[in-house]
């Protein structure tokens, strides 16, 4: 098969290959599980990033205890409308998936609540997890961090990760109104790694080199830094975003995380945040007033519309051949 080549694959085929391949690598059944449906969901999106392209690094540090395929998350309350999950160095999304359900319970009881997920690894696309919180009729808003690859404005050293930031919003009715999920870099590194392989050049303004200078050129970028998108403004939602999931998780900061696709390592140590909110504790059914004021505003502008809120329908997905064929052999299939 040439590497421009395509397939078409059920998404059912994608999450069952995928679990196989977790479980084949040394997670347990419900782990592979839960990670398994984020793949899913990342491939559905074509946030292809966090999907299958992340699985042969799954395996790998599951099979060599980067990741902790067999950890049990720990879930405590430290506070009456405090929820805490210690991943115990394995995957966030299993993490979360113990975590949540308490966490729901206390935000409706309370109106709100703040879940902090420590000590995981690695969450891929945040948004995946405040989706789950806003279909349960909640808003929620998460923070992680990353392997540090953006330097502050003016300088040329690393010090913050990708942090990325994401909000769901529920709709009155069932499901999600709109979300958004996005670095506070000015790209994902995966994409300059990705342009990279590729041999192409990046655009003016997604990074540095290794002398603090703005470069086209993917591999200069890639010994250099990125930088946080909107300049001073993206740097301090990368701070807010560092501050909340490494220091108050107990997590590690991003400057201390070694690459997180490397295949040898100590565990990512990284830390998730977020907030639960009851829409109608303050305003009642006004929440939803002002939120279909938005929606109609925004709707009625032709090519305008709510970050995600046209949410794909798709059974099936096109995937690189060479991407498919590395998940069936990961699978042993």
């Amino acid at each position: 098969m040439s590497e421009q080549e395509t397939v078409t694959v059920h998404l059912d085929e994608i999450e069952s290959t995928t679990h196989a391949a977790l479980t084949r690598a040394g997670a347990q059944e419900w782990v592979a599980r839960e990670v398994a449906k984020a793949v899913r969901e990342a491939e559905l999106t074509g946030n292809l990033i966090c999907g299958l392209y992340y699985l042969e690094s799954y395996c790998t540090q599951l099979a060599n205890g980067r990741v902790k395929g067999d950890a049990q998350p720990v879930v405590s309350r430290p506070r009456s409308a405090s929820v805490h999950v210690d991943a115990g160095f394995g995957f966030a999304q299993a993490a979360f998936a113990r975590g949540l359900p308490e966490a729901i319970e206390v935000a409706r009881e309370a109106g709100t609540c703040s879940l902090a997920v420590c000590h995981a690894h690695t969450c891929t696309s945040l948004g995946y997890f405040t989706r789950q919180i806003a279909q349960a009729g909640l808003v929620g808003i998460g923070f992680t961090n990353a392997s540090a690859v953006v330097s502050p404005p003016g300088g040329n050293k690393a010090v913050l990760g990708t942090n990325p930031i994401a909000m769901s919003v529920p709709a009155k009715d069932g499901g999600v109104a709109f979300q958004f999920d996005q670095s506070t870099s000015a790209v994902a590194l995966g994409k300059i790694t990705m342009a990279a392989a590729a041999g192409v050049s990046i655009p003016l303004g997604w990074a540095v080199d290794s002398t603090g200078q703005p470069t086209t050129d993917p591999k200069a970028a890639i010994k250099g830094s990125l930088v946080s998108t909107g300049g001073y403004k993206g740097y301090g939602f990368g701070l807010m975003a560092e501050i909340l999931a490494a220091a108050m998780t107990g997590s590690v900061n991003s400057m201390d995380v070694k690459g997180l696709k490397l295949p040898e390592g100590t565990p990512h140590d990284l830390g998730q945040f977020y907030f639960l909110l009851d829409p109608q504790t303050y305003a009642g059914d006004a929440f939803w007033e002002r939120l279909t004021r938005l929606s109609d505003a925004v709707d009625e502008q032709e090519n305008a519309r709510l970050p995600g809120s046209n949410w794909p329908t798709a059974t099936s997905v096109n995937l690189e051949a060479k991407i498919w064929q590395q998940t069936l052999a990961l699978a042993g299939h």
